[in-house]
């Protein structure tokens, strides 16, 4: 029967269309570029603040914004750039070089670890917060603060978003050593002034060693351009007059004492503020006021007179810089204290590595699956190859629509969806394969392929998704990157294998073009008695299982990497020739006295660099970066990337990979005795957890470190480790159904048998693509291909000896009662199992 498609062309037309425009521009045009060609009547002040701008570029290339918004000064731009809404911002420079920014910006946003940066894990105390009303506010706050404080360092789309119930993420491309500094202090400072005032008495109580109620005894370091600091003991009031804080502030600038030239800051109260500051100042005449920043007493000044301005002054015998880190901080106070619970900075040169290295193994992994097709199912092959094509152009489409961020493993996530991708079209074509074998005419054939493999498809890849959606749901970073990229590629792949190869064989059919379906077929007549030697293969599975997860907890903490146990990781690149040994390393990281360390050199499969990587406790990185560049100047260390992670994150990490593991194993337990039995999604759920233990065993047993990425691949082979269970447990249960004569045990082997071809090819494709990570990533993402590669064998294993065998022994050996026969068989399964049986 002809099928009517035209609808069906126009939805694919459609999509791949709409793809394409999401995709359009991929890569950012040049910000200076933009903002010369989008300017409106340019004067000459305009191609001076260009030419400053382009000579900053030439001296610190790849920082465009901040070279522009240096070059721009002073200046004002509204009037060049009038299409740019500025009427509500305090920073129009800002809000038009951002403008331009976003314009210039390509669809493929590009991960800190690709292009360079540095990020901060913010968490807040709102412990001093009551009701979760204010807690919630509290962030709210927080994340528009940081906004406007980090607007300051001109830097190009900054990310700051939530990340929790008390978690900030702030995302900042291509700043300095000295901004990246100042950006850390300027990040964490809470700038909670307080105006309290001083006990009366307060010389003589202190003098006499006593204290009164309501007040504290409080230390002012009292700086001097010359000579030591003094120490001046006072008695505060423990709560600020009248409420009193820095949030009635409405300006703060800096400027320069004329006497002895010393940084203040003059500060300007709104209305509210100022009233309440000149009443205290009326009702105090002669008594003297403390100024409190942060806790700290920074000033003590005698009140001679009130004061109705509305302004005071801040003393505190700042530096220029931390005055104006000071100003910056007191315009965007935050209303609770913040800590920076993990940092990760990545040079640009690394990110470039890392792109170049990610793009390389991407396309050897699609070569490798693309050649595979062609070759062994030949035309089926072409045909699958153009929906592989179309799937990768849908799934880039749709990340650029959702605004997803590329990482490192989200590129690993594309890749491995490359190699699934083409799995739904192997389960079809070894369904044709059957029915072409069964005698069916050639359009019946293709029908009843697509028919019977449709459910097997619909379950194994629901399955995995189960386990992506959870990685979005609790993964962090880039973590979540590597779930929506595998979730977006697993979901096209279903539509481009199951609706655009169906129209390519139709037409094709349509048109007279076909009239046979040839392909290799490798392994013919399969005949295994696969459970005769489940026993002993499930023995020495467990066994191995022991041995690689009792070494690893022999090694105890060290197979936790900083992401799990805490601390500051440190990548160093260096001159090869001066390679510094390993003893002499310890020796002074020893002898610097920053406690236990992990010295690894490695090298890059992508790129063939090699680099020195040192793990220490948290907070001691910069540390130890100083101290190995001092002590072995010939080597020129130069920082690749820094990981520090709070001991609090890494628990965190910790709870989340458990919790993780656990609900997609509950998730698919449920499914698969809701598809099938309940025995059936017992054994499915062991075969899982075997996968875990014993790619974690191998894992272990290589020396390698567990980090939020191999938690990723771990989710990641528990969707794949169902995905050949499901194959099989489908045949198995279509043979039931069916009534195929014979004992429980010899139908088993029959339909391990009959799938055991397309077991071989799906893993075998999915392989391949994973073997270019291995090979080519790089990075962190070998780890993650190691882990992954393991799981692919051991899920393909598992199938047969962990999960099938398991149901036959769950059932003794009997024929389960809910695979009730609906049409009987004449023909015993015999030893020739590839025969097609032949129905009554």
């Amino acid at each position: 029967m002809k099928r009517n498609n035209r609808w069906r062309w126009l939805l694919v037309v459609f999509i791949v269309a709409w793809a394409l425009w999401e995709t359009y521009p991929p890569t950012n045009r040049d910000l200076l570029e933009e903002f010369k060609g989008r300017a409106v009547n340019p004067d000459t002040n305009f191609t001076a603040i260009l030419s400053r701008a382009q000579q900053l570029e030439q001296q610190a290339p790849g920082r465009s914004f901040a070279n522009l918004l240096q070059a721009v000064g002073t200046n004002d731009l509204t009037h060049y750039f009038p299409f740019v809404d500025v009427a509500s911002e305090t920073e129009p420079t800002l809000a038009i070089l951002h403008h331009l920014q976003r314009d210039a910006a390509g669809k493929i946003k590009l991960g800190l670890d690709l292009q360079g940066g540095t990020s901060f894990l913010v968490e807040m105390d709102t412990n001093k917060l009551a009701q979760a009303e204010q807690r919630s506010r509290a962030l709210s706050q927080a994340q528009e603060v940081l906004r406007k404080r980090v607007d300051r360092f001109g830097v190009a789309e900054p990310v700051i978003q939530e990340a929790g119930e008390n978690k900030i993420l702030i995302q900042l491309p291509g700043l300095s050593e000295q901004e990246k500094e100042s950006a850390e202090r300027t990040i964490q400072r809470a700038a909670f002034l307080e105006f309290r005032m001083v006990h009366p008495e307060s010389t003589e109580l202190l003098s006499k060693g006593l204290t009164a109620i309501g007040y504290t005894n409080m230390v002012w370091q009292q700086k001097k351009s010359k000579g030591p600091v003094r120490l001046e003991p006072y008695l505060v009031k423990k709560t600020p007059e009248r409420g009193l804080t820095g949030k009635y502030i409405k300006n703060a600038g800096v400027f320069f004492d004329p006497v002895t030239n010393e940084p203040k800051i003059h500060i300007d109260f709104n209305a509210e503020g100022g009233s309440l500051f000149g009443d205290i100042t009326r009702e105090n005449v002669h008594h003297f006021l403390a100024i409190l920043l942060d806790g700290q007493l920074r000033s003590v000044a005698e009140i001679r007179e009130p004061i109705l301005s509305g302004s005071c002054e801040l003393s505190g015998g700042f530096t220029v810089e931390e005055a104006f880190e000071l100003q910056n901080v007191l315009l965007n106070p935050l209303e609770a204290p913040v800590i920076i619970a993990e940092e990760r900075d990545v040079d640009p040169s690394l990110g470039k590595d890392s792109i170049a290295s990610g793009i390389k193994a991407a396309a050897i992994g699609t070569a490798a699956v693309v050649v595979f097709m062609l070759v062994y199912y030949m035309l089926a092959g072409l045909v699958a190859n153009v929906a592989l094509m179309l799937n990768i152009i849908i799934l880039v489409g749709v990340m650029c629509s959702l605004g997803t961020t590329l990482t490192l493993p989200g590129i690993a996530g594309v890749v491995l969806t490359i190699g699934m991708a083409v799995d739904a079209n192997v389960l079809i074509y070894e369904r044709i394969r059957e029915e072409l074998a069964a005698a069916k005419s050639l359009r019946g054939a293709l029908n009843a392929g697509y028919d019977k493999a449709f459910s097997t498809i619909f379950d194994s890849n629901l399955t995995t998704l189960i386990s992506s959606v959870i990685l979005i749901w609790l993964g962090t970073g880039p973590v979540k990157g590597f779930g929506v990229s595998l979730t977006i590629g697993v979901t096209a792949s279903m539509f481009t294998a199951l609706v655009v190869t169906r129209l390519i064989f139709d037409w094709l059919l349509e048109k007279n073009l076909i009239k046979s379906l040839n392909m290799l077929h490798i392994i013919r007549g399969a005949n295994f008695d696969f459970m005769r030697w489940a026993v002993p293969a499930f023995i020495a599975s467990w066994a191995l299982i022991l041995i690689g997860n009792a070494y690893g907890l022999y090694r105890g903490k060290d197979v936790l990497g900083p992401d799990f146990a805490g601390g500051d990781r440190l990548t160093l690149a260096y001159v090869e020739s001066e390679q510094v040994g390993v003893d002499k390393l310890r020796d002074m990281i020893g002898k610097l006295g920053i406690g236990d360390a992990t010295i690894q050199y490695q090298k890059d499969p992508g790129i063939g660099k090699r680099s020195l990587q040192i793990t220490t406790p948290f907070g001691t990185g910069v540390r130890l970066e100083d101290a190995l560049k001092e002590q072995f100047p010939a080597a020129k260390y130069e920082r690749l990337q820094l990981d520090k992670v709070g001991p609090t994150v890494g628990r965190e990490i910790q709870e989340s990979a458990v919790i993780s593991a656990l609900l997609a194993m509950f998730g698919i337990l449920v499914y698969v005795a809701f598809r099938y039995e309940f025995s059936f999604a017992v054994g499915a759920v062991i075969a899982i957890i075997h996968d875990v233990l014993m790619t974690m065993g191998w894992f272990f047993l290589t020396g390698r470190e567990l980090s939020a990425p191999i938690v990723a691949a771990i989710l990641t082979i528990i969707g794949f480790s169902i995905n050949d269970t499901i194959v099989i447990f489908d045949r198995i249960r279509e043979d039931l159904k069916l009534g195929v004569r014979g004992t429980f045990k010899e139908l088993m082997n029959h339909a391990l048998n009959r799938t055991l071809s397309r077991t071989i090819i799906t893993s075998g494709t999915v392989f391949l693509a994973t073997l270019s990570l291995y090979l080519f990533g790089g990075g962190v993402i070998n780890d993650f291909a190691f882990t992954f590669l393991v799981g692919i064998i051991t899920g393909t294993y598992s199938s047969i000896y962990i999960a099938s065998a398991l149901v036959l022994w769950w059932h003794k050996g009997q024929r389960p009662t809910g695979g009730a026969s609906q049409v009987v068989m004449d023909s015993a399964i015999t030893a020739s199992a590839n025969r097609p049986a032949k129905a009554a």
